[in-house]
């Protein structure tokens, strides 16, 4: 989507809008199906008996575990993989429009739906709950899922990681009128969801591809606030500049530093922040305050959310998805907190050379302070189909440099604490190999391809 077109003048959308009621699907191909958005789509429609099929550019664990719950999954794409008969395709957002399947199902009149429009038409039909920000929203998202689960209202849930807790990992079909989304940011995506409560987590600068600045993400979100009817509510955190910005003339609730009084089952100050919003949201609906709070309690993370790995001898080995500055300061400061004795290793991989160049300065801060002994910067993650070439000229090295040139109390650059630069994943893994020690904690860090490496230590 772009700032040019109009949500709603997708030809597909206003079709299916008012001629085609979801239930009623037969067959769907889902192109992108390795993406952990449209994944969840193929199991939804699995689910609800909708005969499903779809492809992806390579294979990966998830299209594995697809295929191994009856889903056809085709590695490569090829216009003759789309079905004639579908009644639908819905692509992943990274898929441009001539993507040679969206071509080929425009040729057979298939409509067309990208993940974000396909939960926005699902958010039409039901009580939605969505949840949106810079950062926490797949958390609370699955939290909110999981409080609502227990407590008995059988709610569909959509988030954009994968939750052990979480009935297909992914996704819960429910048959209820409830439908809890995380609303992705990106583009604007989140401005197709029609919801009922609304939750933001922060709004910081990110996805500067797309947004100007500060300001004009602002205004986005407001977009999606506006779509809230009368007696919808928004929740907000009451600390964050962008969220405080943000005007509702309903009814508005917020979480800030009260929620240190949660007891909550996953370490970190954020998270506490994390399951006092998505507490707020369960009670409006009715969940009870001791569902809340057992679910709270027993709460077990989400994949790549400061997941523990596992060991390698003697060295414990985290992975977490954090790519943006304040990511890196919130999630290093709680490691300190947890092990203030122990030698922790940082290995980052920064996501995406146009965040990486929007946020320098605001990289480099966070990393020459952040409380480690030892900073491993892997090469960028490239990012097909959304980087400039004008953004190439920032590396991991220069990163790695900058950092080195800063001298912080406590922080990276002085007494002898290594910056290391790894240009591959091969490269990172062998570091990590040689210099790893008992009893260190390693973090390795990134929205990219780097937690590879984390499963290959262990």
């Amino acid at each position: 989507m772009t700032e040019e077109n109009s949500r709603n003048d997708n030809f597909f959308i206003s079709c299916y809008r008012t001629l085609m009621d979801f239930m009623k699907l037969k067959k769907i191909y889902c192109i992108g199906i390795g993406g952990i958005g449209v994944s969840a789509v193929a199991r939804w429609a699995r689910h609800n008996d909708i005969a499903v099929s779809g492809s992806d550019i390579v294979a990966s664990d998830l299209t594995r575990a697809l295929e191994a719950e009856g889903i056809g999954v085709i590695i490569g794409h090829a216009p003759e993989n789309v079905p004639d008969d579908a009644d639908l395709a819905v692509y992943t957002p990274a898929v441009e429009k001539d993507h040679i399947e969206r071509k080929a199902a425009k040729k057979k009149k298939i409509p067309q739906l990208s993940y974000p429009e396909f939960l926005g038409l699902l958010s039409e039909k039901k009580f939605t709950i969505a949840v949106t920000g810079t950062h926490g929203k797949s958390t609370v998202t699955a939290l909110i899922g999981l409080m609502l689960q227990e407590a008995g209202f059988d709610p569909t849930v959509f988030v954009g990681s994968l939750v052990p807790q979480l009935e297909h990992g992914n996704v819960r079909v429910g048959h209820s009128n409830f439908l809890v989304v995380e609303a992705c940011e990106h583009q604007g995506n989140m401005r197709h969801i029609r919801p009922n409560i609304a939750v933001v987590t922060y709004i910081e600068p990110d996805h500067l591809d797309f947004y100007r600045d500060l300001k004009h993400e602002i205004k986005v979100y407001q977009e999606f606030v506006d779509e809230l009817p009368k007696d919808g509510v928004l929740i907000r955190s009451a600390d964050d500049y962008g969220c405080q910005q943000l005007k509702w003339k309903g009814e508005t609730r917020v979480f800030g530093k009260e929620s240190e009084k949660m007891n909550v089952g996953v370490p970190g100050a954020f998270n506490v922040r994390n399951a006092v919003a998505a507490s707020i949201a369960a009670a409006l609906v009715g969940v009870p305050k001791p569902v809340i709070e057992r679910v709270a309690a027993e709460f077990r993370g989400i994949w790549r959310r400061f997941e523990k790995v596992g060991e390698r001898d003697g060295a414990i080995i985290y992975s977490d998805y954090g790519h943006h500055p304040t990511a890196i300061r919130e999630t290093m400061k709680m490691v300190r907190e947890l092990y203030p004795k122990r030698r922790v290793i940082l290995v980052f991989q920064p996501h995406q050379h146009n965040r990486t160049k929007n946020l320098f300065t605001e990289f480099v801060d966070a990393l020459s302070r952040a409380p480690v002994d030892v900073l491993v910067l892997n090469e960028i993650y490239d990012v097909a189909g959304r980087e400039e070439d004008k953004d190439h000229d920032v590396t991991s090295k220069k990163l790695a440099d900058a950092v080195l040139r800063l001298v912080r109390p406590g922080g990276l650059a002085q007494d002898g604490r290594k910056v290391a630069y790894t240009a591959t994943l091969d490269e990172t893994e062998s570091w990590l190999r040689a210099n790893m020690k008992k009893d260190d904690v390693v973090v390795i860090m990134g929205a990219g391809d780097i937690d590879i490496v984390a499963r290959k230590l262990v």
